[in-house]
């Protein structure tokens, strides 16, 4: 049986989704970050990690939800198989991976981001982080002018990706999301979605 090791509210809330949208079995497991026990599962201590049931683990968020779209087609959650259809999934896929979540980074751990330990220079990194989020959302909302999902007119894991990152700027930033109404519209259908409602209610954030 497939395993997901999870942490509430954090970006493995996507698999955490997809697994339901699949309807496979499957078991969600709740870890404390930095747990000895759970770093011997994932060493880089990050969440997700995916037993595959298989015999090996899958760590990773994006590469995770491949994976899972991959082994689970007729859920139909990945491309329609053409090359552009592709590309499409893989653009948007790594600018969650490796633009729009890190820019969160410096928000949650700015001491991370500065050797002062003041409290003015570690607010102005957060400043910062947050001035780096809207940037990006401004990138993600122009892209989803006129459409209902990250990938045009059906649902596909993007939408479960980007659901943890748009919870998380509509809570941290100055306004939200007031100032990209598109992504303030996306969030609001997949969040209105009856088994995400689940299970942000089993990871007791509903």
């Amino acid at each position: 049986m497939l395993k997901l090791y999870y942490y509430p509210g954090a970006c493995s809330l996507a698999p955490h989704l997809v697994l339901e949208w699949i309807g496979a079995p499957y078991e969600a497991i709740p870890v404390k970050l930095g747990d000895p026990t759970y770093n011997a599962i994932n060493p880089a201590g990050a969440v997700p990690a995916l037993d595959t049931g298989e015999g090996w683990t899958l760590t990773q968020a994006g590469a995770v939800l491949h994976y899972l779209a991959r082994r689970f087609p007729d859920a139909r959650l990945g491309s329609d198989g053409s090359p552009r259809d592709e590309a499409e999934l893989d653009r948007w896929s790594h600018f969650l991976t490796g633009d729009l979540h890190p820019a969160f980074f410096p928000l949650f751990s700015p001491g991370r981001y500065t050797t002062s330990q003041d409290p003015a220079a570690l607010e102005a990194v957060k400043t910062a982080a947050q001035a780096l989020i809207a940037r990006k959302l401004d990138l993600l909302d122009a892209h989803l002018v006129g459409k209902d999902h990250v990938l045009g007119g059906r649902r596909t894991f993007l939408d479960a990706y980007v659901l943890p990152m748009l919870r998380w700027a509509r809570a941290m930033l100055p306004g939200g999301l007031q100032n990209h109404p598109n992504c303030e519209r996306l969030l609001r259908h997949v969040e209105a979605d009856p088994v995400a409602k689940k299970v942000m209610i089993d990871e007791g954030i509903g």
